[in-house]
């Protein structure tokens, strides 16, 4: 397997509707590293990952997943990506069983009948984010905290060496951000890669090798995260860009 970074962009710049999100960005996560991304609401976080996974074009730069470019890129079992439950989930007409089975889409070569593996990775993902008794549930019926919880075992069933999350702390209370640190902890000393999508640390911050704050679509500071305050309190909320939306405050992922 290789051994090339697993993300490297480089002078991305982003138009959405004709109006610059981001400006000439750097973004590096190394193999095992944890990278947190930080700023306010229209800093440009989410258009900047999902840059980073194809979901939005580039007007300028480059971006690399394991040493591929982003066009070139086709072992997608090595990247799990997790959207904000406001993006993903709700109205979903299918079991927690189903949707964590997509996540195994991506280990085939062909479209065919789930195998042995498929359904032990599938069982393992739905027990590592404590959903084991849900398994037959369908998504329609979770609450929210839950739905965001089946969105991160489908990035865990296809075993990726590089974990994308947007936002998964939105509205979590301290103790579920305890449990999620620790699900996380288990993943960086496994070997994944993680670049986290975050306005606040909280019990994450121990966990986090290099933090990136964003300001106005620009790379303001980055470096280790214990030289920065909570840079995502330390700015005003603006009107959000096309990929950072409002949380929904209140909800607990582990619910």
């Amino acid at each position: 397997m290789s051994q090339a970074q697993p993300l490297l962009a480089r002078g991305v710049t982003v138009e959405l509707d004709g109006r610059p999100v981001l400006h000439d960005v750097d973004l590096d996560v190394t193999a095992g590293e944890f990278v947190a991304l930080l700023g306010a609401n229209g800093s440009g976080k989410s258009t900047l990952v999902r840059a980073a996974v194809g979901l939005v074009p580039t007007a300028a730069g480059t971006i690399e997943l394991f040493g591929a470019p982003l066009d070139q890129f086709r072992d997608r079992r090595r990247l799990g990506y997790v959207p904000q439950r406001t993006q993903a989930a709700a109205g979903v007409p299918a079991t927690v069983h189903e949707v964590v089975l997509s996540g195994r889409l991506s280990r085939r070569r062909f479209f065919g009948w789930r195998t042995r593996a498929d359904l032990g990775a599938v069982e393992a993902a739905i027990a590592r984010v404590g959903l084991s008794e849900r398994t037959r549930s369908s998504v329609n019926e979770l609450s929210g905290g839950q739905q965001q919880r089946v969105l991160i075992a489908r990035a865990l069933a296809s075993e990726a060496d590089l974990l994308i999350m947007d936002e998964p702390t939105a509205g979590v209370d301290h103790d579920n951000q305890e449990s999620l640190a620790e699900l996380l902890a288990g993943l960086v000393h496994e070997g994944t890669s993680v670049l986290l999508v975050a306005h606040e640390l909280g019990p994450l911050r121990p966990l986090i090798d290099r933090a990136v704050v964003l300001q106005a679509g620009k790379v303001e500071y980055a470096g280790p995260v214990d030289a920065i305050s909570d840079h995502a309190n330390t700015h005003a909320h603006h009107h959000g860009d096309l990929g950072d939306v409002p949380e929904t405050f209140g909800e607990a992922i582990w619910r």
